[in-house]
């Protein structure tokens, strides 16, 4: 039974533990998408959630006391800029867990560990309409191209 048991140890002294979820932590800020193992990611997802509503009030103490996590700066700037706003209306559920299969060489359950509403998906749609467009420009030019042939005839 798993009794007055507050969070996963990891298999690690608490510095290393400390540090490497710090660092999952900023990673996860920075890219909003992270592949880790599953309870990695369970206990990663305890912090980001907490830090995610934090940094919907954009105060001096809220800055602090997230900084105590995040290190860098600039991770910590598009946390209350960027991410913070972006759920301000969300009252949870921040993230997500998608399941990857077994890793190979130990069998652990890997899983991709990713903000709900990404930006991502924004860009890669910018992309492609993007490329749509000169597309759909040279085929106006030819038609033109072949247009005047006609008049010229």
């Amino acid at each position: 039974m798993k009794h007055k048991v507050s969070f996963n140890r990891l298999g690690r002294r608490s510095a290393h533990r400390k540090a490497m979820i710090r660092n999952m932590l900023t990673s996860f800020f920075r890219y909003e998408r992270i592949t880790t193992t599953e309870a990695k990611a369970k206990e990663v997802r305890r912090f980001a959630e907490k830090m995610i509503t934090r940094a919907k009030v954009d105060s001096v103490h809220n800055r602090r006391i997230i900084a105590k996590h995040i290190k860098d700066k600039a991770v910590l700037a598009k946390l209350f800029t960027d991410i913070g706003p972006r759920f301000s209306s969300r009252p949870g559920g921040y993230s997500r867990i998608l399941k990857l299969g077994q890793r190979y060489g130990d069998a652990a359950e890997m899983v991709i560990l990713e903000l709900v509403d990404r930006k991502e998906k924004e860009e890669k749609s910018d992309k492609k309409k993007a490329k749509a467009k000169p597309a759909a420009k040279e085929e106006a030019k030819k038609e033109e191209v072949s247009s005047a042939a006609k008049t010229e005839e």
